[in-house]
């Protein structure tokens, strides 16, 4: 028997490509500087709206008295093209876009081979309080020659950021100054034990301890210069006492779902066509109703018959709302209960995270279900009412509360202290003296007229269109400043230089509407 023979297999050779090594070691390249801003880029839209005109700068001449001696400053006209690129590539930093400026090709490009200085950027970024509020408006209007902005709606809405000064440093004028005479204490507590400890009228402290009680006294002389200098307490919109800050007094505590900041609240308002921001303010308040009217007053020379102002729940007031219909103004503004009311969110409540169930298996105590109206037994006609233990109250007074009438009763302490169901009826007991109990009869609208017509707009299949519209408006821009640019806290001081750092982040925004539309490019 004849075996066949097997065959041979010989292993493939696979040819394997070869490309050539990168070679990204520094070099001497001819760069012609001209040639770097490419049409369509930020770069290249800021440039030209600068260099064309578009936007005057002879308001930075005031700064300068270099005309018939002195050295030549470095023109404006470079150092906002510079910061304005800075801040759309999130270099806030003075000392940082320096730097670019002397290493980066797009930024050499803007300021030439002739870099600035970080101090003379710092100087003038401090300086823009008053001109850049011009420069933005010169800017909005080439936006709106380009058909960026459609005045159909502007949304308004603001975001609370940290300022450059420390929670630590606020309080009333009593609280800081009694802070101050702490620190005194502690400084002279510290000397009194390390002479006593010496035995020696002078005493000899280590560098740490002597480094801090001085430390302590600068503090304290801080805060007392300071005391000197604010001679009353910050008050609010409605008089309530505010606290005051050492380090930056214009800035305010505001409580942000991440906690308690001090900082500004950067309002914007925004235009619905093409998101171009039409107004940017910076304020030292936490409070949006009152920073709804500024805003809208802001805007009235660019809105149409045609536009309206939408807001969400944080500028609700009858006071705004009024003041609003008196200027003619076409608003929807949301109301704290709007999402209660709206029937597309009927089951919202399952979408709501509940308790891990793996996390704890003890049974949970029941919670104490009081007594509520419904179990009083109510006479309208002879106004009294009756308690579920028996005891009856008689003389009912009429109160309002938000456009609703109702009857009141309270009951005597005598009849609510011995009752065995105290503590069913009392949500606490223990410093309650009596019950109180209100029977609503109707709503008469009459102390809340603009808050119903409200009301009845935003509950319309209109209304819920034009409010659904606000956040697709609005809060992308915030996202955009806030992410991609770096606006994450202001860096600067006093509410004159932070709101013309807002506006410069806001010009940042629109810059880039226009770099997108294709402006200088045709």
């Amino acid at each position: 028997m004849r075996l066949a023979s097997s065959a041979v297999i010989l292993p493939t050779v696979t040819a394997m490509a070869r490309y050539r090594p990168v070679d990204n070691q520094p070099c001497f390249l001819p760069v012609v500087l001209a040639e770097q801003l490419l049409p369509g880029s930020f770069e290249f839209a800021l440039n030209h709206l600068v260099d064309s005109g578009a936007v005057p700068l002879d308001a930075f001449d005031a700064f300068y008295r270099n005309d018939e001696t002195g050295a030549p400053a470095v023109s404006p006209a470079v150092l906002l093209k510079v910061v304005l690129l800075g801040y759309s590539r999130g270099l806030v930093s003075s000392r940082a876009i320096a730097s670019a400026c002397e290493r980066h090709v797009t930024f050499i490009a803007l300021c030439g081979t002739d870099a600035p200085h970080f101090t003379t950027i710092a100087r003038f970024v401090s300086r823009l309080a008053e001109p850049i509020a011009e420069v933005f408006q010169r800017v909005l209007l080439v936006c709106d020659a380009q058909g960026l902005i459609g005045r159909q709606m502007f949304a308004i809405d603001g975001v609370k950021l940290p300022g450059n000064a420390s929670k630590r440093h606020s309080g009333t004028r009593s609280e800081l100054a009694q802070r101050a005479a702490k620190m005194l204490d502690a400084a002279q507590a510290m000397l009194r034990r390390h002479q006593a400890a010496d035995g020696a009228p002078e005493p000899t402290l280590p560098v740490r301890e002597q480094r801090h009680i001085e430390t302590l006294a600068h503090e304290a002389q801080r805060i007392t210069r300071f005391l000197a200098e604010h001679r009353h307490d910050k008050t609010g919109a409605r008089g309530a006492v505010r606290k005051s800050n050492v380090t930056d007094n214009d800035s305010a505590k505001m409580a942000t779902d991440k906690g308690v900041i001090q900082g500004y609240c950067g309002v914007a308002t925004v235009d619905a066509e093409h998101q171009v921001i039409v107004d940017a303010q910076a304020h030292g308040t936490g409070s949006e109703q009152a920073l709804l009217l500024p805003a809208v007053r802001a805007v009235q020379a660019h809105m149409s018959e045609d536009t309206v102002v939408t807001a969400d729940a944080g500028y609700h007031s009858e006071s705004n709302l009024k003041a609003l219909a008196e200027m003619g103004v076409d608003a929807v503004i949301a109301d704290n209960q709007r999402r209660q009311r709206d029937p597309r969110l009927a089951d919202q409540a399952k979408h709501r995270a509940g308790p891990d169930p793996l996390h704890d298996k003890t049974r949970k105590p029941g919670k104490t279900v009081l007594f509520g109206p419904e179990d009083f037994r109510h006479d309208a006609l002879r106004r009294c009412c009756t308690c579920p233990v028996g005891h009856t109250v008689q003389g009912g007074h009429e109160a309002m509360q938000r456009g609703y009438v109702s009857l009141r009763y309270r009951f005597q302490a005598a009849q609510c202290g011995p009752c065995a169901l105290r503590g069913q009826c009392l949500r606490k007991p223990e410093t309650t003296a009596a019950r109180q109990v209100a029977f609503f009869q109707a709503n008469t609208g009459s102390a809340h007229p603009y808050t119903q017509r409200m009301r009845a707009l935003i509950d319309s299949e209109a209304g819920r269109e034009l409010y659904d519209r606000r956040m697709g408006t609005v809060e992308p821009v915030f996202a955009n400043l806030r992410h991609n640019k770096g606006l994450r806290r202001f860096t600067l001081r006093g509410q004159t230089k932070v709101d013309a750092q807002f506006k410069l982040f806001c010009l940042v925004h629109n810059i880039e509407k226009l770099a997108k539309a294709g402006y200088g490019t045709g």
